[in-house]
Formats: C-alpha cells, structure tokens, sequence
C-alpha cells in the first residue's frame, strides 16, 4: 500500500513539469485554438515556477483576450506584467498603448508609442498608431507626419497595407485626392480583396465630385458587410451628391433603424432635408448628431459630421418659426410622456404607465398647450416620438420630458429602455435602447425652459442574462451623474447610482409628490424640485433623495402656475 502511494507522488511528480511544458507550448502557439490557448497561458500564470519569456507571453496573451472583450483595465494591468519581466518588448509595449487608446486615455497611449521608438525608432507600427490619435483628435498635419514615417518604415504586407490605407484615409479627408488615391492604390496591390480601401475610398471619391466612382466603392464595400453602417452613409453621401435623393433617405433611413444614434446619417439626412428645403426636418436632425452620444475613442469622420450639425443647426436657428407671442397667461408649454411597463423581455412594471397618465393629466390641467402620453414605447417608436416632439418643442418656450420605466448607465453612457430591448449583451445598448444625450436633444429646440424628469433609476432588468463586454463601469442600479449644458435641467427621481422605489401606492413617491406639489401656485421650479425632493426623502423613510442637474437662465423665474 505504501508503495503504491510512494509510485503514485513520484508520477504526480513528474506529470507536472510535463504538464507545464504542455501549456507553455500551447500558450506559445499563435495557430492554437483561443479558448485552449487561453486556458494555457493562465495555467501558465498560476504556475509561478515559470519565469522569463514564457511567463511575459502568457501574459501577452491574456492581455490580448481581455482587448478583444473591451476589458481595457484589466488588459492594460495583463501587459503591464509582462512589460516587467520583459521590458524590451515593443510588441507588449505597443499593445499596452493600443489598449490605452481604447479606453481613450490617449497620452499614456502616446507614451507607450513613444516608448516604443526609443527602443527602436525605425518601428513603424508606432508612428502609424500615433498618426491614428492624431486623425482622430483633428491635427491632421501631424497625422500626416506620423504616417509618412510609418510607410518609410513598413516592414512586412500587413504593415504595407494598413499604413498606405491609414495615409490614403486622412489625405483624402485633407482633400489631397490625387495622393489619396495612390495611396489606396498600393494597398490594394498588398490585399486586393481588404475591405477598408473600398470603404474610404468611397469617401475620397465622394469629396472629388465623382460620384459614381464612390458608389462603386460603396457597393464593394458593403457586398461584403451589408449592416455596416459607415458604408451605408457613405453611400447615401454619394447617393446625395449625385442628387438622388431618394436613394440616399433609403440609405440614412436604413442606418438609423440599425443605430438610432449614428452620428454621420443624422447629418447626411440633414443636408438632404435641406436641399428638400424641409428645414423643421433638417434642424431636428442636427439636433439629434449635435446631442448624440461622444463616444471615448470617436473616429474622425464623427467627429467632422458633428462639427457639421453644430454649424448647420446654428446658421438654420434663424428659419425656426418663432411661433406664437407670448399670451398674458403665460408662455407656450408642450411635454412629452413616456411610461414604459409592458416589457417584453424583462419583468414588466405596473407603476410606469399609471405615473405617466398622472403626469399627463396634471400638464393638461395646468394648461399645457400640447400634451403627448405615450406609453409602452418600442425603440422605434421611441425615437420616432422624439424626432416628433423636437419639432414640437422649436415652437414652444418651454418643453418638458418626463420619463417612467427601465432606465441604467452602461459604459459611462445613461440609456432609457424600450419595452422591445433584449440586451442580451451591455454593448447592445448602444442599438436597442435610448441614450438620455438624445432625449435632452429633444427639448433643446425650445426657447426658454429645458426639462427631462427621469423616474427611472430602476435595477437592471437584465441582470442575470446580460453577457459582460464592456469593462467600464456598469451600474445595475439606477443612472450615472450627468453634467447637462447651461439651460437645461435633468432631474432624476433617485439621486445618481440609486434606485427609485414604486412606493405602496398605485403611483411612484416621485409621481406622486410632483403632482401634488407642481399645482400650488408662485412656486419657482427650482423651489418646486427642492420640494419634490424633501416630500420624496419623508415618504420613504430617507431612503430615497431626488437630484437635479444642470441651470436654467438666472435672469428668469420659471413658474408652472403663476400667482393666482
């Protein structure tokens, strides 16, 4: 018996070297399946008798995994590992930057480049990802340099291709076009079949005037990712351009049933608008790109299509119809009124809809002159009662939002949920739900008072199913702190991070004390919410505390009811 145990140790023993040579070989191995690879190079890890190379590339690895899942922090402290056990790697240096610039943190990203090229400054993968920050952040001279010395420094078909493709991108939007082309041309020569010359090349065409040659591009393009939707708008800009505009409002339209909040098809739509000479449409388009969510790394085409809707929306303010004069009674009031309950994919919530009909009923009392209830929204008809409401409210002094459903922070970004979404992951947010950026869009049309009341700040509905891809901060309960511009105010019903309660009675503590306090009159509404919030903080035992955000004009008073 003890023999048996004495042979055993000695063979567990000697597996184990055996096993470790396995995994490091696994971990090691570029052509292994990832999900077996992974497996490896984290039983690697665990194994602290493996050191030197092994062990950094393990780490690599583990790195690269957490990149592709959005996990930035955790991939920036994988590569910061092997960093230290290997610090003369580029390769590892370069990805950290890579994952800084992700997540946006685009200095420490230039540091990790610049880094790189003090251990070798002939490597040109440096200066191309330098150029990239540079395109993106608008210094485009400088981008220009960094690529000019990332396409003297190309050393293998890859980096041939990317860089003359990432060069050909940004001169054509410096309109140097004839350098734009033969840079596309030389990649393509490396990948003939690589979507992304077809892809910005249509653009570059597009800026030439040639139009059909665009359209040739954008069909390749999109033959091979039909959804996509930089190549949809790019073709419904060449469609534009060439002056057919029905194709082209096919094409925008097709993007916003995609992404509602795509910067680039809202502005294309809104030239198309203009050229229509619809321009209630065109400025609530703009609206919609001037207001719509900034993302951390936003690509340069963003960035210029949004300057576009801030410059356009300012030069067509002066078309808006300035309505009627202010009676004696009071300014023109409009609100917009959503309750989402009936959920689709979610517990459903029976307070919602009968708060949003107490909100309504109470505008309409206090002589609102346009009230839209509009309950259980889907996401398209979400979007589609904002657009409506954005042209409503170009026509008022003031307009209000209120809001009562499923609501949350994903990614640093605070969406509403329609009683359609399914988020079977957090990234499908930015598809299926509402962000808060385009309801406050929605008011700004108005003249004087902006206000979106948010009774939302429910838990996660999708808690248990929804699958992990972003690595920023997900709040299951309630929404984030928000900074509006001068001249809005949000207000929410649970101070930020916390959770609204439905209360015992049929209507929610905030519905309920809104509606009973908004009818006493000469109560100014930056009063009044200081109200509402004590009434709230009493009636749930301190439990739950309202927050506003944001400054309405400090040269005036805004009453719901004026002195009687």
């Amino acid at each position: 018996m003890l023999r048996a145990l004495l042979l055993g140790l000695v063979m567990f023993i000697a597996a184990g070297p055996a096993r470790a040579a396995g995994d490091v070989e696994t971990c090691r191995n570029s052509t292994a399946e990832p999900t077996a690879r992974l497996a490896a190079c984290e039983s690697v890890i665990a194994d602290e008798r493996i050191t030197g190379p092994s062990r950094a590339a393990a780490f690599w690895f583990r790195g690269d995994s957490l990149v592709k899942k959005r996990d930035y922090d955790g991939a920036i402290a994988a590569f910061t590992a092997s960093h230290e056990i290997a610090p003369q790697n580029i390769n590892v240096i370069n990805a950290r930057g890579n994952a800084y610039s992700y997540k946006g943190d685009d200095e420490r990203a230039l540091a990790d480049y610049d880094l790189c090229l003090q251990l070798r400054p002939t490597f040109g993968t440096a200066y191309n990802n330098r150029g990239v920050i540079f395109m993106r952040r608008g210094e485009l001279q400088r981008a220009l340099d960094e690529f000019n010395l990332a396409v003297k420094h190309i050393f293998n078909d890859q980096s041939r291709y990317l860089h003359h493709y990432n060069r050909g991108r940004l001169q054509g939007l410096m309109k140097l076009y004839d350098a734009s082309l033969a840079d596309f041309a030389e990649a393509q020569k490396v990948n003939p079949d690589g979507p992304q010359v077809p892809a910005y090349r249509c653009v570059t065409y597009t800026g030439m005037g040639r139009f059909d040659d665009a359209l040739v591009d954008c069909n390749a393009a999109l033959a091979k990712s039909p959804n996509n939707v930089y190549g949809l708008t790019s073709r419904g800009n060449a469609y534009l351009g060439k002056g057919n505009l029905d194709a082209a409002l096919s094409d925008y339209d097709r993007v916003l049933k995609i992404n509602p909040n795509y910067v680039r098809a809202y502005v294309g739509r809104g030239q198309l608008f203009e050229k229509r000479r619809n321009l209630a449409a065109a400025r609530a388009d703009y609206r919609l790109a001037a207001n719509a969510v900034a993302a951390q790394r936003e690509d340069i085409d963003t960035t210029l299509a949004r300057a576009v809707a801030k410059e356009r929306l300012e030069a067509l303010l002066g078309t808006a119809p300035a309505g009627k004069a202010t009676p004696p009674a009071g300014p023109r009031k409009v609100a917009l009124i959503v309750g989402n309950g009936a959920y689709r994919n979610a517990a459903p919530l029976e307070n919602p809809p009968r708060d949003a009909k107490l909100i309504a009923s109470t505008f309409r009392e206090l002589g609102f002159a346009a009230v839209t209830l509009a309950p259980d929204l889907t996401r398209d008809k979400f979007f589609a009662a904002l657009h409506e409401f954005g042209l409503e409210a170009e026509k008022a002094d003031w307009a209000v939002v209120y809001y009562a459903g499923h609501g949350m922070e994903i990614g640093g970004v605070n969406y509403l949920i329609p009683v359609d979404a399914r988020l079977k992951a957090d990234s499908d947010a930015e598809t299926q739900a509402v962000a808060l950026e385009q309801v406050i869009g929605a008011v700004a049309g108005a003249r004087k008072l902006r206000l979106v009341m948010l009774d939302a700040c429910r838990d996660n509905p999708f808690e248990k199913t929804m699958q992990r891809t972003i690595a920023l901060k997900l709040v299951n309960r309630g929404f984030s702190n928000i900074e509006p511009e001068a001249g809005f105010m949000v207000v929410y019903a649970a101070k930020h991070g916390e959770t609204a309660l439905d209360g015992d009675s049929p209507n929610s503590p905030f519905a309920t004390a809104l509606a009973r306090v908004i009818k006493e009159p000469k109560i100014e509404v930056r009063k009044l919410f200081d109200i509402v919030r004590d009434d709230v903080w009493k009636a749930t035992n301190r439990t739950q505390q309202p927050f506003t955000y944001g400054s309405l004009p400090g040269r005036e008073d805004f009453y719901f009811v004026a002195a009687k």
